[in-house]
């Protein structure tokens, strides 16, 4: 995928969150042991990276925890960074003063969509309706910045027993626009009291893959987050509960899914295997708004995981390809994530 917003040099090689070379015996090696970082706990994956002249490198990339939690909340002073030229045994560490190093806005490149998909089977219109639209509000406070970005939308669906996912409010960033749609719903919006959950898994997962696709069509990187609601299981039987498990299974990588069940009438064990990213559960309406914030926290921080990392290379114009390694700190947790630049065309002047 190609940013047109900047001026490229050249796409960083390894889009791993470790570039391997063979060593003679052909066992793959990280290249950077000679740094003896110790054991990683962070998991960096590099999503995109480029270069602009006269030296600048950019690196748009993911920290999450070995659970796939993402990492909000990180600094320029919480990375470290290290180059390797042709000259050099090891690594040498880059001053991040020095090389301006910042982290920058992600708003020209990245999107990340929240899908919140609420169950209005007969069940919920004629018994927790109220509680469900004060934690839809609350789940929409906690996640929506409140001052809107291009970088950050939430569109809101929902099913009953129709074979159709319906469109409350398309996806925006406003989060204004998004709790008057909640307010909207009323207790006669359904025309079909049974429940098409795993409809609503298959067609929301849909509607994800849509959204990042057409994202890429505009040369920008594109996340999900889907989150469903429901107070019981399939009924409308259209689909089987392996079809919704495959959808899910089968997604893009960048899409996190998780699921809020209410009541006894749920399938715990069916909502854990569909929220790969998170389930929470409601003995009753009373619960929603709490469990609906648990989510809002995760959703927020898979949003916020995401990093536009930038700094200035001391390496010019003749030096090649070289060698570079960002080690991301989170408190007393680490990782690190190598990859390799070219600095054809690099001079002094970048700030």
């Amino acid at each position: 995928m190609k940013i047109n917003v900047f001026y490229f040099l050249a796409f960083l090689v390894c889009i791993t969150t470790a570039c391997s070379t063979r060593d003679d015996d052909g066992n793959s090696t990280s290249g950077i042991e000679c740094l003896n970082l110790g054991a990683q706990e962070l998991t960096l994956t590099i999503e995109d990276s480029f270069t602009t002249l006269p030296s600048k490198v950019s690196v748009f990339f993911r920290v999450t925890d070995l659970d796939g939690n993402g990492v909000p909340g990180l600094n320029p002073s919480d990375f470290r960074i290290f180059e390797q030229g042709r000259n050099d045994a090891c690594f040498n560490e880059i001053s991040s003063s020095e090389s301006s190093a910042e982290i920058s806005p992600n708003s020209q490149i990245f999107v990340n969509n929240t899908i919140l998909v609420l169950d209005l089977s007969n069940s919920v219109l004629s018994s927790s309706l109220q509680e469900l639209k004060d934690a839809s509000i609350s789940f929409i406070t906690n996640v929506v910045p409140s001052i809107p970005t291009n970088s950050f939308q939430m569109g809101i669906y929902w099913f009953d027993g129709e074979d159709v996912l319906h469109e409350l409010q398309p996806p925006t960033s406003s989060a204004t626009v998004l709790q008057d749609a909640i307010n909207s719903i009323t207790p006669d919006i359904s025309n079909d009291p049974s429940t098409d959950l795993y409809g609503a898994v298959i067609k929301s997962t849909q509607v994800a893959e849509d959204l990042i696709t057409n994202a890429e069509a505009q040369d920008i990187f594109g996340a999900a987050s889907i989150v469903i609601f429901t107070d019981g299981t399939d009924q409308a039987a259209r689909f089987t509960e392996q079809e919704a498990l495959t959808a899910v299974n089968n997604a893009d990588e960048n899409i996190s899914f998780f699921t809020i069940g209410l009541g006894d009438e749920i399938d715990e064990n069916t909502l854990s295997q569909i929220g790969t990213s998170g389930s929470v559960f409601a003995t009753d309406s009373s619960e929603l708004e709490t469990v609906f914030n648990q989510v809002s926290n995760n959703v927020a921080n898979q949003a916020n995981s995401f990093y536009l990392f930038e700094y200035c290379s001391p390496k010019r114009d003749g030096s090649g390809m070289n060698n570079l390694v960002i080690q991301a700190i989170s408190n007393t947790r680490t990782g690190v994530v190598e990859a390799t630049f070219d600095a054809t065309g690099f001079s002094s002047g970048c700030q």
